[in-house]
């Protein structure tokens, strides 16, 4: 054999042996040169293996071929570790997973000379097959029922499907269910998982997880922009992977705020707001002093009921507000807002009406009359205090019902009281609308606008002619012409009466 031959078995041979051992050259051997961030990924992937990481959530931006490293060149190199374990892996849908699947099954075909094994004869299926070693693999999309099997690792790969249902609570709900009580009873006792995401909600999965087990899990957060003391080392503003991402990309994605912020930057909350502008709100703040006096106001009230007393529910907010003679909304400090049961619902709405006396009272249609209508009616009479409740009936969306609030707080039509204890709290969550988890403050403003949209505004007494008659608001010719000849007609009737 020549010596040339010899040389090239021998780096064929520590190139496979570097495969198996290192997930950055299994990455080479599949086509991909790491970049700075894969790298740090990598780093934490390797020490998953190792059991030093159980918990490993990865939020990275679109195009940042994080799917590539984590759902599609790990799992095959996972089983080179640990060539007896199980994987599963999930996505909002089942495509998406044996999409992923099929990838992985492709790389074991192709290279199974480095990774050291193959796939079993009857390994077909892009979501379910097997290795010869014994390894297997199996998948699902996130709500699906999983049951007869058990994992070694859980993969979690963009488990959000759309806008529409990282915004649906019903939808986050679900997910959070399955995630707890379907996903996590499958996996074996000493079993890891890898969550990987980009943001669209502070109440997505991701959200739900790192609010209440956050100290259990190795967080690789990554945006697009760097900010201060990035995981990657990049100074503030410099772009990702620029061997990539073109400034031309980023232009494109910095077109929608909210979603650059959430996608991009992994931060659904806009810092300036998105829906609500922070300089609509600051700059409309108030200081005691500034509330017009009584005699100028007119009080309207609206509530947001919370149907629910658990921990994660939104609170009931009963919120005041003043209109004074020019239209701007003046919203009062006394507002009432946290969770409560239905008798002090009634109570704290009974105590609302004595101290502001509110022409109108605005709710969504069912809290009032399917749920704490017969207490508080009950009550109302029993205190003597009455006050007319207009029922709303939710037929929109919560953008589109907010968007008469908008359209006043951008016109500078809207006041709020900036010594209040609660406003830095309704700042956040009207930054973060409506990406944010809780919404109840702006539900109750969106039925004040759209409550004071139903209101015809008086017109004040009409202007008199120097002729002694009404005079219309647009003046024409034909008004003209008819004044002449009244006025003429009225000084004939008076030469004759004379």
């Amino acid at each position: 054999m020549a010596k040339t031959d010899k040389e090239q078995i021998k780096q064929e041979l520590l190139m496979r042996l570097r495969a198996r051992k290192n997930l950055a050259d299994w990455a080479r051997v599949c086509g991909h040169e790491p970049a700075k961030h894969h790298k740090l990924l990598i780093e934490k992937l390797e020490a998953v293996v190792r059991g030093e990481i159980k918990r490993l959530a990865v939020f990275l931006p679109p195009g940042s071929a994080k799917s590539t490293y984590c759902s599609v060149y790990f799992p095959p190199w996972f089983l080179c570790q640990k060539p007896r374990s199980a994987i599963l892996t999930c996505s909002h849908s089942t495509d998406l997973a044996e999409s992923f699947g099929r990838r992985s099954r492709n790389l074991i075909e192709d290279k199974q000379t480095v990774l050291n094994y193959g796939l079993s004869a009857d390994s077909q299926a892009a979501g379910k097959w097997s290795t010869t070693k014994g390894g297997e693999f199996f998948c699902m999309g996130v709500g699906g029922r999983i049951a007869g099997r058990r994992a070694d690792l859980g993969l979690i790969d963009d488990p959000v499907g759309s806008r529409e249902d990282a915004y649906s609570k019903i939808v986050r709900d679900a997910t959070w269910d399955w995630f707890q009580y379907d996903f996590r009873t499958r996996l074996t006792p000493k079993a890891a998982i890898v969550l990987v995401q980009t943001r669209w909600h502070e109440d997505d999965l991701a959200g739900r997880i790192l609010a209440t087990e956050r100290d259990e899990w190795e967080v690789i957060l990554i945006p697009m922009l760097a900010g201060e003391n990035d995981p990657v080392g990049r100074k503030p503003g410099e772009l990702l992977w620029p061997e990539y991402f073109t400034p031309e990309m980023l232009a494109d994605a910095q077109k929608d705020k909210m979603v650059f912020s959430a996608l991009y930057q992994q931060n659904p909350t806009p810092e300036d707001g998105d829906f609500f502008k922070k300089e609509w709100i600051e700059g409309n703040a108030y200081d005691k002093d500034d509330l017009p006096p009584k005699e100028e106001l007119t009080y309207y009230v609206a509530s947001d009921h919370a149907v629910s007393l658990n921990q994660s529910a939104d609170l009931t907010c009963l919120l005041p507000v003043a209109v004074d003679t020019r239209g701007v909304v003046w919203v009062l400090p006394d507002i009432y807002w946290q969770r409560c049961d239905t008798q002090q619902t009634v109570t704290a709405m009974i105590a609302m009406m004595k101290r502001r006396s509110p022409r109108t009272w605005w709710a969504e249609k069912g809290h009032i009359s399917k749920s704490i209508g017969p207490f508080l009616h009950k009550q109302m009479r029993e205190d003597g205090v009455f006050c007319y409740i207009e029922e709303v009936t939710p037929v929109r969306d919560k953008q589109t019902r907010a968007q008469s609030i908008r359209g006043r707080l951008q016109s500078g039509m809207v006041r709020f009281p900036k010594f209040a204890h609660w406003y830095g709290t309704a700042l956040l969550e009207m930054l973060s609308f409506p990406a944010g988890k809780h919404d109840d403050f702006v539900d109750a403003l969106a039925h004040i606008g759209m409550g004071l949209d139903k209101m015809v505004k008086g017109s004040g007494p009409r202007a008199v002619s120097s002729s002694g008659f009404l005079r219309p608001s647009n003046i024409t010719l034909k008004w003209l012409k008819d004044s002449d000849k009244r006025v003429r007609r009225r000084k004939e009737l008076a030469l004759l009466d004379r």
